[in-house]
């Protein structure tokens, strides 16, 4: 077996809803209010990470994190019963029962950013939980997702898994939507690309916040041990962070040597491609996949996530696979592009599309709800089983999903104190499911 890429999805969470909380988010800021359908989400996520599976992609998943998440509403004052706690802050700080309700970790892109053993100086996997200190909602996530990436890989001889950059704005880091990695192949060294919206201190006069700044990926670059000749640092143009692009994969995304990217997607699209030339020199040659606003403007890319879509090395295919998020059939310029796009000989042969809407509607495309994971055939075999997908998970998933989530969520539902007890119940479940322990989540260990 040889070296391959992994694609571990982020399980819908059980309160997934429209709360409207992440600003620069154009689709999430749209939907605000709206009545969700957290059974159709985790069954449209559950469904695509199926897909690739059948396709013979290796495909894993990362539990939801326990939501409602009262540590962070009784640290903001609220005390008494769990009862209590919510029913209080549904009426005295309703914003505040909205970030600690929020299902964003679901889109695990923004989890975490993966360096493979062929890029780090000690020959080991090497991962960082990802602060994402810019938002409140999203500020919570960190811990539960280094013990779900702890759990996933937990073995030390072969991943190194780290604790979150510490939570200032100096080191504010969103993960993987802002790297990528290029390659020959997956087992061979590589270069990794980190994308800044600004330096910290600096905050540019935009209208919406850039949320990733350099000197956190020149810390996550130091503690992986990555070769300093193999790391380009660039920085997302401001014109793609104002159009709503609050991450760098909504307007970039690249796989083995290729780079998909919107013309708007860098601050200096010239210097970036030849720090990649460079970078990539004895390596191999970058192949770049370069969208002009004339064929797709900005405002098409960011409302279609075209760029969002997930660029795969596919079993028996010699060139690249872009799935997209069906949405991209509906934009008629994106449309006419992916047609043009497959033509010819260049590096990505076919688009396939898959159907997220609900994930869509709150901002995530397929690529948000995705991390990847390079792992050499002892990675993959000390990986836990039990969280890569098969058609025997596939099915207890699903049964899963449909007894215990509920079929719509409004916003005056998450001041139900039920869905706390009702989420609970099936995280317990899952947690026997993914082979997870018994202490995996807060409520556990109280």
């Amino acid at each position: 077996m040889q070296t391959l890429e992994a694609n571990f999805d982020g399980l819908v969470g059980l309160t997934h809803n429209y709360g409207g909380l992440s600003v620069g988010n154009l689709a999430s800021k749209s939907n605000t209010g709206q009545v969700s359908r957290p059974r159709e989400a985790a069954l449209q996520g559950l469904a695509k990470m199926k897909y690739l599976h059948d396709a013979g992609l290796v495909q894993g998943l990362l539990p939801p994190h326990e939501r409602p998440f009262l540590l962070l509403l009784r640290d903001a004052g609220f005390s008494g019963s769990d009862t209590m706690v919510i029913e209080t802050a549904a009426k005295q700080a309703p914003e505040l029962l909205r970030a600690a309700s929020s299902s964003a970790n679901m889109w695990v892109a923004n989890a975490a950013i993966i360096s493979p053993s062929a890029d780090t100086s000690d020959g080991r996997l090497h991962a960082s939980a990802a602060n994402l200190t810019t938002m409140l909602h999203r500020s919570i996530e960190g811990p539960q997702t280094a013990r779900a990436l702890r759990a996933a890989f937990p073995k030390d001889q072969h991943f190194a898994i780290h604790d979150p950059l510490p939570a200032h704005e100096y080191f504010a880091d969103e993960g993987a939507a802002n790297h990528v990695r290029l390659c020959a192949d997956h087992g061979a060294p590589g270069v990794e690309i980190f994308v800044h919206g600004r330096h910290a201190g600096f905050a540019p006069d935009l209208k919406f916040p850039a949320r990733q700044t350099f000197e956190a990926n020149q810390a996550l670059a130091r503690r992986h041990g990555l070769n300093s000749d193999r790391v380009v640092f660039t920085m997302q143009s401001q014109k793609a962070i104002e159009a709503g692009a609050f991450h760098n994969d909504v307007v970039c995304v690249g796989a083995k040597t290729c780079l998909f990217f919107h013309e708007n997607a860098f601050a200096d699209t010239e210097a970036t491609l030849e720090d990649i030339r460079r970078a990539a020199n004895d390596l191999f040659e970058p192949q770049f996949v370069q969208v002009s606003d004339e064929d797709v403007p900005l405002r098409d890319a960011v409302t279609s996530y075209l760029f969002n879509s997930m660029l795969l090395e596919w079993p028996g295919e010699e060139r690249l696979v872009l799935v997209a998020p069906a949405e991209c059939r509906e934009t008629p310029s994106v449309e006419q592009f992916c047609k043009k796009l497959v033509k010819g000989n260049g590096p990505i042969g076919r688009v396939e599309f898959v159907d997220v809407r609900q994930s869509m509607r709150n901002g995530g495309g397929p690529a948000c709800l995705r991390l990847r994971v390079v792992l050499t055939p002892e990675e993959l075999a000390a990986t836990n089983p039990d969280m890569l997908m098969s058609d025997k998970l596939h099915a207890r998933l699903t049964d899963w999903i449909t007894r215990h989530y509920r079929e719509e969520l409004s916003p005056e539902d998450l001041a139900d104190p039920t869905l706390l007890t009702e989420g609970r119940t099936a995280l317990d479940e899952l947690c026997g499911i993914l082979d997870l322990g018994s202490a995996f989540y807060p409520f556990q260990r109280n």
